[in-house]
């Protein structure tokens, strides 16, 4: 479900004006995070550590109010809830986009993930997804340790959908690290939002689901 956001009464009304006069309205940061919790979590419950800290992402996207904000037709909507077009890597080094709906329980999430990446992965080609709107792009890069990272953009094509990516996890001081690239549509928010999410999703990294596996 979506509701229409009145751009007149809006607080970003000129801030949505200005920046979507933009050929590229969006800006990205590429931040470190502290995985150690979650991935022990994920060894402890041997499920996979990649979906438990994407469902965390998306913990974190839904709580934060813009990132479910998308433009369609000049006009800014607001999104119950927002799932994830994630690119799966297949054994042959291809890979194909899958599409993965947001639940509040990792246990439903991972059931639904998991066909999903069964589905790409015995398949070939890109399988472009059809997911609509109210979506963010991921994509995992877990054999490079990026510092910045930028992406393929078609500018004739209105695009409001924040891209966050993965790289890869190394060991620092006894922790275990991951970079995260952000990138979102300047139009729909701006950096504050950004360190709303990155703080969220952090804390959430740092926290064990402990009524995720009863």
């Amino acid at each position: 479900m979506k509701e229409k956001i009145d751009i007149n009464t809006w607080i970003r009304k000129d801030h949505f004006k200005f920046f979507s006069a933009f050929e590229e309205p969006f800006f990205g940061v590429t931040v470190e995070v502290d995985c150690t919790a979650t991935y022990e979590e994920a060894k402890e419950h041997n499920v996979s550590f990649f979906l438990l800290y994407l469902h965390k992402s998306l913990v974190a996207a839904n709580q934060i109010e813009p990132f479910r904000y998308r433009i369609i037709d000049g006009e800014v909507w607001k999104y119950s809830s927002v799932n994830a077009a994630a690119t799966i890597n297949r054994p042959n080094g291809t890979f194909g986009f899958g599409y993965m709906d947001f639940y509040n329980d990792f246990e439903d999430f991972r059931t639904a993930a998991n066909k999903e990446i069964d589905k790409v992965q015995t398949s070939t080609g890109l399988i472009p997804s059809l997911s609509g709107e109210n979506v963010i792009h991921y994509s995992a890069l877990p054999w490079l340790n990026f510092t910045s990272l930028s992406h393929a953009r078609n500018y004739a094509y209105q695009d409001s959908c924040p891209k966050i990516s993965f790289g890869k996890l190394r060991d620092e001081n006894e922790r275990k690290i991951m970079s995260v690239s952000i990138h979102v549509n300047h139009a729909l928010m701006d950096g504050f939002n950004v360190a709303q999410f990155v703080d969220r999703y952090q804390e959430l990294l740092s926290n064990k689901e402990v009524n995720a596996y009863v």
